[in-house]
């Protein structure tokens, strides 16, 4: 049955400015899976082995090899969503049709680079032959070629939109001024995440910010302003106030491993400061197949608010 809530029908409201297509892929987003018609959203992104190589990606669980393992596990955990280049998502695409919404990553990077970039390795075509309801696409703000992939993100974005696909955008901020505690600076992040939403992304995904805070000018107004930053409920307020006071969908990374427990506190902290939700990549196809399952049902439970 079709959860279209209240909740789905308010966030739905956002979008304004979008096609009646696009809101439907966000309708469909918004209503499967687990999560279905709470507004809140946990995917399982599987980009890792572009971005880090197979062997760090998949051999401490080698079952993860295999794209229709990861796939069994969206549909089974009963998320939202299962992000992923394009192979992957080709691989397995017909037996599991319709049983998960999909975005295809159509931006990649590799570990072989030695500075920050991503090359466009899928097309809006893609997606919709592969019946995606959006694209994703990594921008990294302060890197050299920034604006080189602001340009890039602004043709896909409208090729996507207008064929009625959503916009994910991945916003890493990396490379150029940045340290790597400046990567995840409170400022940065929100920053960062800002910029994303200018440039037409219906859902943003950053990495939970620090306490950090990088720009001195910057520095000088969080401080004059009192703006509090001194636990991650309160950081991740401030991200999603920055995305246009909360009006468009913001999902926060798992990042590197991390035990079961010390990753559901961070969730929850991420709730309570009022996140879209989570996207769990290798926190969920790293561990065996069943622990995987407890621990996404778990971070399930806590966006229905139940844990």
């Amino acid at each position: 049955m079709t959860r279209f809530t209240p909740e789905t029908k308010r966030i739905l409201g956002f979008y304004e400015a979008d096609s009646v297509g696009v809101r439907t892929n966000l309708a469909r987003l918004l209503t499967h899976g687990k999560l279905a018609g709470s507004g809140k959203l946990v995917i399982l992104p599987v980009d890792q082995g572009f971005e880090h190589g197979p062997a760090r990606s998949f051999a401490v669980n080698p079952d993860a090899y295999d794209p229709a393992y990861l796939y069994r596990l969206a549909v089974e955990a009963g998320l939202n969503a299962l992000a992923a280049p394009l192979g992957l998502l080709e691989s397995a695409a017909e037996r599991y049709v319709a049983q998960v919404p999909t975005i295809l990553k159509v931006n990649s990077a590799n570990a072989l680079a030695t500075t920050p970039d991503q090359a466009v390795t899928a097309s809006v075509e893609d997606a919709l032959r592969l019946g995606c309801v959006a694209v994703g696409f990594t921008i990294y703000p302060s890197a050299d070629g920034q604006f080189a992939m602001f340009e890039e993100l602004r043709e896909i974005a409208r090729h996507a939109k207008s064929v009625g696909l959503a916009v994910v955008v991945w916003s890493y901020p990396r490379g150029g001024m940045l340290d790597k505690e400046g990567e995840t600076a409170l400022d940065i992040i929100a920053y960062a995440a800002h910029m994303a939403c200018l440039l037409g992304a219906h859902i943003v995904k950053v990495k939970p910010p620090s306490a950090h805070l990088f720009l001195p000018e910057a520095k000088k107004v969080y401080e004059k302003h009192a703006i509090e930053r001194s636990t991650l409920n309160a950081r991740t307020r401030h991200v999603m106030q920055s995305c246009f006071n909360g009006r468009r969908l913001v999902v926060f990374s798992g990042g590197g491993a991390k035990e079961d427990e010390a990753l559901l506190a961070e969730v929850r902290e991420l709730r309570d400061g009022g996140a879209s939700g989570s996207i769990i990549g290798r926190n969920a196809f790293q561990r065996p197949y069943t622990e995987a399952l407890v621990l996404l049902d778990r971070i399930v439970a806590i966006y229905q608010g139940r844990e």
